[in-house]
């Protein structure tokens, strides 16, 4: 059942809202100092630990991530910080979004700072994938993955939903695989296919559109 543009541009909103406390107050989220305060985690002898730990403070304040990375209007990738030992991504997902089963081949930790973002777990069996768990994010909450791990996301709400994604390298980098949502058959990843899919959901909820 689809949603109304009003609802889905209603989501950006309801993003907004998370925190709304002391709006007039100074952000204490810096976004330059959110990337240098990463890309030092991901110097520490358990980068990814490290950079859980800074995540999970960014995402106690979340009204102030958006105050600095803006409101959310339609689904997208925006990198924030990439080289080949991390990346850091502000990831916005379209209202019901489903993106397939893929693999990083680097470690990840995911925030979530405004809506709900719900991860099913894969585990490899020959060229395909068999469920074998699920965690579901709301706001403020922080899920890390190991560099094995295979999952695939659902955007279960009828919200925009603003997540900050890092990596243990370059998630742009070839080489990753990917599997297809109806038969579970194994492919190489294609980033413009996945790029398709965000173009695709703002396409049909009316997203980023610009009113007449």
């Amino acid at each position: 059942m689809g949603i109304s543009r009003r609802k889905a541009l209603a989501g950006a909103a309801g993003i907004a809202l998370v925190s709304s406390i002391n709006v007039a107050a100074k952000s204490k989220f810096d976004k330059d100092q959110f990337i240098d305060d990463v890309r030092g985690a991901n110097r520490e002898t358990d980068s990814q630990a490290a950079v859980q730990e800074v995540l999970a403070q960014a995402v106690e304040r979340p009204g102030e991530i958006i105050d600095q990375l803006g409101i959310p209007s339609k689904a997208g990738i925006q990198a924030l910080y990439n080289d080949e030992t991390l990346t850091i991504l502000n990831v916005i997902w379209a209202p019901l979004m489903v993106l397939f089963p893929h693999d990083h081949r680097m470690w990840a930790t995911i925030a979530v700072y405004g809506g709900r973002e719900d991860n099913i777990l894969w585990r490899r069996e020959g060229d395909s994938v068999r469920a074998t768990g699920a965690a579901s994010l709301s706001t403020r909450d922080v899920f890390s993955l190991e560099d094995d791990a295979v999952h695939s996301v659902v955007n279960p709400i009828e919200k925009l939903t603003g997540a900050i994604h890092v990596y243990g390298g370059d998630f742009f980098a070839p080489g990753r695989s990917e599997w297809d949502s109806e038969t579970l058959e194994r492919r190489p990843f294609d980033l413009e296919d996945a790029l398709r899919t965000f173009r695709e959901a703002n396409e049909r909820f009316k997203l980023g559109q610009v009113s007449q």
